[in-house]
């Protein structure tokens, strides 16, 4: 499965890293990353979309992640991927405003990587 993490946080890929070591070693899962929403549009158009998977956070300068939702919700349609907002404000105007925009799921941080896990096979 291909995934595409979107955070302005730089620290976050080489967390995703660590915390998914055996699943990337095995070839489960592979990770991309882009650090605004600007840089997740341009991979998805460059590569024909090729993430199944986004996970993205919703506070980010520039195009937020609610913004960046509304853009792939709208534009890349076949085969639409998943999408799960991650926010440190786990509030009901951002999870009301996440779920009307289509997203598909909704954590909140620090992310709980168990949990994530166990979504991801899930969907495998």
């Amino acid at each position: 499965m291909k995934i595409l993490v979107v955070d302005d946080e730089q620290d976050v890929k080489l967390l995703f890293q660590q915390r998914f070591r055996k699943e990337i070693r095995n070839k489960e899962l592979h990770f991309a990353f882009a650090f605004s929403g600007e840089e997740a549009l341009t991979y998805l158009g460059e590569l024909n979309h090729e993430a199944v998977l986004i996970l993205s956070d919703i506070n980010m300068p520039g195009m937020s992640g609610l913004e960046l939702l509304e853009q792939i919700k709208k534009n890349f349609l076949k085969p639409p991927p998943v999408v799960m907002m991650i926010t440190a404000y786990g509030d009901k105007e951002n999870y009301d405003t996440a779920m009307r925009l289509g997203a598909d799921d909704f954590l909140t941080k620090p992310l709980e990587f168990g949990i994530l896990k166990e979504k991801l096979k899930a969907l495998l």
